[in-house]
């Protein structure tokens, strides 16, 4: 069965930030700029990474970015302009299904 197309126009963009004061003043922005139609904090993950050649560890804020493919690259350059890592972790997956209604809103709302 074919996707329908407004799913597959979607994406949610994963992004871990060092602490949630910073996850809410980014998240904010994201829906400002209409970057995202909604940005959802997820505090309390614990993130085990390598990095300068050792293991490292980090608590994190988890931010899931609901946006359009049409505004990934724009919500992409924004996190890494803003964001406090030196190589921020931006990782996006498409939206393959999703209730219609949400995923109509999620483009309206990210065409600003």
């Amino acid at each position: 069965m074919p996707l329908p197309r407004t799913a597959a126009a979607s994406v949610v963009l994963f992004c871990t930030i060092p602490s949630l004061t910073v996850a809410r003043h980014l998240a904010r922005r994201l829906v400002a700029r209409h970057l995202a139609a909604c940005v959802s904090c997820l505090r309390g993950a614990e993130s085990y990474f390598w990095w300068r050649g050792r293991t490292d560890h980090a608590r994190e804020t988890v931010l899931f970015i609901k946006t359009t493919r049409g505004r990934l690259a724009s919500a992409m350059r924004f996190l890494k302009a803003s964001h406090p890592y030196t190589v921020p972790e931006l990782i996006a997956v498409p939206i393959v299904a999703g209730d219609a209604a949400y995923l109509a809103w999620l483009r309206e709302a990210c065409r600003g």
